[in-house]
């Protein structure tokens, strides 16, 4: 590609069978040690620090020093977008994985993107919004209506902060498993700790699973009834 964005060196970094799992392992919003990031990957700590430090120079990673520790995250939001869609994309091409379980089933229905929930709730978290006209969407771009903001403002958000932010208030995320989009932006990790702090729902630790209470996953749909 001699003309536009360097995608083979992005493409190149990425490629890489223990860099993919450690950006999947970050993929949930966590910051991870170098030693966590091994154990994901499969590698040496020796050899993690080297993935590392190519995945920090190529602007896919950023880290903070916490003592003697480091702990690695995805650099940004749109990281974590490209990484849903490659998984989308890798969901329907090649074999699939021979790594499979029980969680298999679990993330699908709801799981954390960076943040912000996916799966199968994510979407019809992202349905229930349009349905009920607070989001409206036009050629990709999320707008919160009137309706949104007193509906949000209500649920327990703070939505003028939000706005405040630098971080784009809402942004469509093509679900690699349900192939249709969730919300992403500061709505929507506002809205998952929302969930969370209601008791509705909870992260499995140490996956990107969300599980639902029975009460939780009633409320919720009561909530965009």
């Amino acid at each position: 590609m001699k003309e536009g964005p360097d995608i083979a060196r992005i493409a190149a970094l990425i490629g890489d069978p223990a860099r993919a799992n450690m950006l999947a392992a970050l993929s949930d919003g966590r910051a991870l040690t170098a030693s966590e990031l091994a154990s994901e990957a499969g590698v040496t700590k020796q050899t993690a620090s080297s993935h590392l430090a190519r995945l920090t120079d190529g602007s896919l990673l950023a880290f903070e020093s916490q003592g003697r520790h480091r702990y690695f995250r995805l650099a940004n939001e749109d990281v974590g977008h490209a990484l849903e869609a490659l998984m989308g994309l890798a969901a329907t091409r090649g074999r699939p994985r021979t790594r499979v379980g029980p969680k298999d089933p679990a993330l699908r229905h709801a799981r954390v993107c960076y943040g912000h929930l996916a799966g199968e709730m994510g979407v019809a978290l992202f349905n229930g919004l349009a349905r009920r006209r607070w989001i409206s969407m036009d050629e990709g771009d999320i707008d919160v209506t009137s309706a949104g903001q007193r509906a949000f403002n209500a649920f327990g958000l703070d939505m003028e902060a939000l706005a405040g932010l630098k971080r784009p208030l809402c942004r469509p995320c093509l679900d690699w498993s349900e192939r249709r989009h969730h919300l992403a932006g500061s709505l929507g990790q506002s809205l998952f700790e929302r969930f969370t702090k209601l008791g509705w729902a909870r992260k499995e630790k140490d996956t990107r699973v969300v599980r639902f209470t029975p009460k939780g996953e009633q409320a919720f749909a009561v909530w965009l009834r």
